[in-house]
Parts: C-alpha cells; structure tokens; sequence
C-alpha cells in the first residue's frame, strides 16, 4: 500500500469516525452546560461544569424507573425476536412445504412499512385485545415489526451452516426439532447476538408506539421521559442532553461488547465456503 492510498485511507477513516462522534461529543457536553452557554455556545466546551445537571437526574427515582422500563420491554422484545424468529427462519431454510416462498416473503413484505404506517390499526388491535398501557402491548408489535430483518438474517445464516451436518443428524435418527437445538444454535451465536442486539437498540430507542400505547407515567420508557424536562413555553435542553447521554449510555456499552459477534453474524452469510 502506498502512502498516498494509505494517507486517504486514514482520512476518510478519521472523517467518518468525526462524523459519528460529534454529535455524541456535542450532547455529552451539553448536559453539562448552562442553558444560557448552551445557547451560545453549543459545540465547544462548557465555560463552567455544571455537574449538578448530571447529579440531579441520576438521583431522580424517575429516571431509574423509566430506565427499568425500557429495560423490561427491551428484553421482552429480544427474547420473542430471538424466539421466534430463529425457529421461523430455521423452518424456511430446511423445511420445504407448499407456499412457502409466499410466506417467506409475506414477512420480508413487512421490511417496507415503518410502524407510522399502521399506527391507527394497531392501536385499535391493541385496544381490543386489552393491552393498552401495558409492557405488552408495547412488545408484541415491536416483536411483529422485527420479524423480517430477524428472519432474513437467522435463514441466511442457518443455510450457510454445513449441510453434511443435517444429513448426519438424520443418518443418527435427530429429527428436526433435536437438530435445531442441539447442533443449529449452538453455532449460531454470532447471528444470535447480532438479531438481539439490533433488537435490544430499536426497542431501547423506540418513541413512536410506547407514545401511543402506554399511558401511565409510570410505564413510561427512557425516551418518553425527555417529556418531563419540557414545559409549555420554554425547555431545559441541557437537562435533555444529560438526560439522552445517561439513557443511550447502555446500548453503546451492549453493542461495544457485543462487536465481535455482531460483525461476525453479519458477514457469517456472505461467503459459503
């Protein structure tokens, strides 16, 4: 590699890395800001620490109710993503029955419709099923909206698994329900921590159907919870930035520990040896 090639390879690396950062920089320093400074001062640093903005919202019983909330829903979603999805995909890459290709991209179907779409008919489903202001009614259709990403990563990689495997599995009398727990997942760890971890940040991240279907205060996830520091005629933006600092905290430790295995779940299915 020359230098030159080497020289912008670097830059375009550091130039992404700049564009990440800055705005994860930008908030982490705002919450500790003034609102004035933060007014006229937003991307540089603070002209005097405010560590109370910080102190204060960690101290708030609130905020570790809401954190608990968005932690519940979030493993509930990662659990029947994780669930359910595997046990699809596992079905649609060795099992052959009729219609199955239109099945399979009945589900896929559901990747071109964000959940805005069908706001109003979910609620109304949700509502006649007795699940307003519930975590479940939250999970569920968090679960029913992650199914075709999930589904396409778990088949992409199940196919990739060796099939001499399966045929041995069946020469020794393993049926396919032994085959999938006993050979599939134990090896597909790396499509396992990728599908939970996108899961995990959708739902940790999610606004729109907690804001719709949850009522009660007290059930309210993380990103409902900037509502409280926002009044009728002005807003405290630097208790948001500190608010959104501490709450996004957890997802970036979960996906830095999980990096690993994300990017090897990810790049699992793109070559078949």
């Amino acid at each position: 590699m020359s230098f030159v090639t080497w020289l912008y390879l670097y830059a375009s690396l550091f130039l992404v890395a700049a564009v990440v950062l800055l705005p994860l920089l930008t908030t982490g320093l705002g919450g500790f800001k003034t609102l004035g400074d933060l007014r006229v001062n937003p991307f540089g640093l603070p002209a005097q620490w405010i560590w109370s903005n910080y102190l204060d919202i960690l101290g708030s019983t609130r905020y570790w109710q809401m954190l608990a909330n968005s932690l519940i829903i979030a493993v509930l979603t990662v659990v029947l993503t994780l669930a359910v999805a595997a046990m699809a995909a596992f079905t649609f890459a060795h099992v052959k029955f009729f219609g199955s290709g239109f099945l399979l991209n009945y589900f896929l179907i559901g990747l071109m419709f964000p959940v805005a779409t069908a706001i109003l008919p979910l609620f109304i489903r949700i509502r006649d099923l007795g699940l307003l202001d519930t975590y479940w009614g939250v999970v569920l259709p968090q679960v029913a909206f992650g199914l075709g990403m999930s589904i396409m990563l778990f088949r992409k990689f199940f196919q990739n698994v060796p099939h001499e495997l399966f045929d041995a599995a069946l020469v020794d009398g393993c049926g396919y329900i032994r085959y999938f727990w006993h050979i599939t997942l134990p090896l597909s760890r790396p499509i396992l921590a990728t599908v939970g971890i996108v899961a995990f940040v959708n739902s940790w991240n999610s606004y729109l159907l907690p804001l719709i279907l949850l009522n009660t205060e007290g059930k309210y996830p993380w990103p409902l919870g900037i509502m409280v520091y926002q009044g009728e005629y002005s807003t405290d933006w630097q208790l948001v930035l500190a608010f959104i600092t501490l709450t996004i905290l957890p997802t970036i430790i979960v996906f830095f520990a999980a990096q690993k295995h994300i990017v090897a779940g990810l790049t699992a299915g793109a070559v078949k040896g």
